[in-house]
């Protein structure tokens, strides 16, 4: 690692144009005159029509949004590497956009002064920033250069034109109608949608559709005390039902309910009442088929009765993650609401198994993820890793205890199976015996992998370690995690270990900096992400903050943050990596959305030339971090 402040700025200005035309005494000398700027989140680099600064920007890590603060809209996105505020250096003018700490952002300002002459004196150089602000991009480079920083529409508007137009879509409605006589009591009509858990129930004679009754009706009808709870429902129905055809869309559905101020819709054979109801169509179904509101999806979510109801909200999250994708939301943000509704909709499936059983469990468990989930960065479909933790039972009640919990998540790993998580290839799951365990016998098996740490103690302590709890009882997480530490601390050796396993993950990039792709296979000739940008990445976040005994803090990019807080020393290089992590978890996610696979091994030919610079950027912080860890547990003399 370099020593010197400049050596290190003049290392990572030499990656990006226009720095890369100069001449390596005139970079060092530029690179000494630069001044570091750390910069809050939401914090003015500058204002429009401000008065033009004496140096311009350069990101070295974080992300700038610039903005017309006359329509309030953002321009522009700048990240690491991108240079901004050039007007005072090529137009000596005040500045036209305002800029903006999108998030926390470290920033070398560039001396007008100094850096003039070398433009003047290089072509290259000149040319580049010449064209960049002649066309009004970051990169005139670039591919179709994607940053305009004046146009009046931005990649992300384009992106967001090709997502289908869900409100003219059929709408999707229940046929499972919860119906009752004219004659039945409102406490019985009231008993029946609470056992069925629907919000109306509808009122048919001879099979046709004559009123229908909401929970709106119960509140300002009975609970009021206008009529008692004996009234026949005909009574206080709303009649006559406003009915339509089956094959109506989403706006019309929306319209419909408007127009008549009501939450729910009869569907009929034929739209009128005069045949019979094949369906029901509430407002709630409608918010659900927009989808785009994480709110109303985890509503959908907690109403699904069976697991196949889960699929399609499934999907809405998945174009839900395509949406906040292309609008460019912050990663930190997506991981949090992608990972709440997917811990939502394992919950469901939990709750919708034990229904299954046929009995209670019989004593306290809870259910943990692990790998990537448990990291809260599982964003696509990929496989799944869980496990099962039950409270310890008599050495007679165990077999008893251990057949009723594997039974009961064979139920919960098929149905994560049925909404799109595949089954693990090496059977890391709770329906596997070896990860379905009482408290005791997990307190032994991670003390093994602790105590005596091979390469597969390893490897699965890495995985499991990564555990988050997702429905159960707490305590019995807290008593595991307790006891992890405590052996950990007793056998320090256990961190050698893992920090060797840490490094163990192949290198990114070969000689000239050149893609290192896989040399046979089924992934022939691809680049996998996940095991040479990715994983290197996680794995040393995890051995670093075990080290400090830190709890309940999985994510690789919290992690790195945390640590950062903890050394401030090193607070450059793990808020390096902290970026680096969400931006090849952004990427691989993008990629997998666009090949409808997991993102994992990659086509570099279908890549540009921005997107493969990009890439490239996170492996010097990866290379960063690996030898902070080998210094750290002193393993060059091993």
């Amino acid at each position: 690692m370099k020593n010197t402040i400049s050596q290190r700025v003049a290392d990572f200005l030499k990656n990006f144009p226009p720095f890369n035309g100069l001449k390596d005494d005139d970079l060092q000398h530029l690179s000494e005159q630069i001044t570091i700027i750390y910069q809050e989140k939401d914090s003015i680099i500058f204002t429009e029509k401000e008065l033009g600064h004496d140096h311009f920007y350069v990101i070295h890590k974080g992300a700038v949004s610039l903005s017309r603060k006359t329509n309030n809209t953002i321009v522009d996105m700048c990240d690491e590497g991108d240079i901004f505020g050039l007007r005072p250096l090529m137009a000596n003018e005040n500045y036209e956009l305002e800029a903006k700490a999108h998030e926390e952002s470290i920033l070398y300002a560039i001396p007008i002064a100094i850096f003039k002459p070398l433009a003047l004196h290089n072509t290259a150089v000149g040319n580049f920033l010449i064209e960049s602000f002649a066309s009004n991009t970051r990169n005139p480079y670039s591919k179709n250069h994607r940053g305009k920083l004046y146009s009046d529409s931005t990649e992300s508007d384009k992106n967001t034109s090709e997502l289908p137009l869900v409100d003219l879509q059929p709408v999707h409605y229940s046929k499972k109608i919860i119906s009752c006589g004219p004659r039945t009591t409102v406490k019985k009509a009231a008993e029946i949608m609470t056992t069925k858990r629907v919000g109306a129930i509808v009122i048919v004679k001879d099979l046709l559709p004559i009123g229908i009754i909401t929970d709106k009706d119960l509140r300002n009808k009975i609970v009021t005390g206008d009529y008692p709870i004996t009234t026949a429902v005909s009574k206080i129905m709303t009649t006559p039902v406003i009915t339509y055809p089956k094959n109506l869309t989403i706006t019309q559905a929306q319209m419909a309910m408007m127009k008549s101020n009501i939450s729910h819709l009869c569907l009929t054979k034929d739209g009128t009442v005069d045949t019979k109801l094949v369906g029901i169509l509430s407002k709630h179904d409608i918010m659900v088929a927009l989808g785009n509101n994480p709110a109303v999806l985890i509503k959908a979510i907690k109403r699904a009765k069976k697991v196949k109801h889960l699929k399609p909200v499934r999907k809405s999250i998945m174009g839900l993650l395509q949406g906040y994708l292309a609008s460019n939301i912050p990663m930190t943000l997506i991981t949090k609401i992608i990972s709440e509704l997917n811990d939502a909709c394992l919950k469901q499936v939990i709750k919708i198994s034990l229904e299954k059983m046929e009995t209670k469990p019989p004593v306290k468990f809870a259910w943990l993820t692990l790998g990537s989930q448990g990291r809260s960065e599982q964003m696509l479909h990929t496989d799944q890793d869980n496990a099962l933790i039950f409270e310890d039972v008599s050495e007679e009640m165990l077999p008893k205890t251990t057949t009723y919990f594997l039974a009961f998540s064979t139920l919960v790993t098929q149905g994560l199976n049925e909404i799109g998580y595949e089954y693990c290839p090496a059977e890391m799951m709770a329906s596997n015996p070896q990860w379905c365990l009482s408290f005791s016998e997990w307190k032994k098996t991670t003390s093994h992998w602790i105590i005596n740490p091979g390469v597969d103690e390893v490897l699965l302590s890495s995985i499991f370690f990564d555990y988050n709890l997702v429905y159960g009882d707490v305590s019995l997480v807290a008593g595991l995690s307790e006891h992890i530490f405590y052996t950990v601390k007793k056998y320090p050796i256990f961190f050698v270990h893992l920090a060797k396993g840490a490094l163990q993950n192949p290198s990114p990039t070969g000689f000239f900096r050149k893609f290192l792709v896989e040399q046979d296979g089924a992934h022939k000739d691809t680049f996998d992400v996940k095991s040479r940008a990715l994983r290197p990445l996680t794995d040393a976040a995890r051995v670093l903050i075990l080290s400090h005994s830190i709890k309940s803090i999985n994510n690789t990019a919290e992690r790195f943050e945390k640590l950062a807080e903890l050394e401030p020393n090193n607070k450059e290089i793990y808020m390096a990596c902290s970026y680096a992590s969400k931006a090849l978890l952004k990427f691989r996610t993008k990629q997998g959305l666009a090949n409808n696979d997991s993102g994992r091994y990659i086509a570099l030919n279908n890549l540009s030339k921005e997107e493969k610079i990009k890439l490239k950027r996170t492996f010097k912080t990866i290379k960063e971090i690996q030898e902070l860890v080998t210094l750290r547990f002193q393993l060059k003399s091993m």
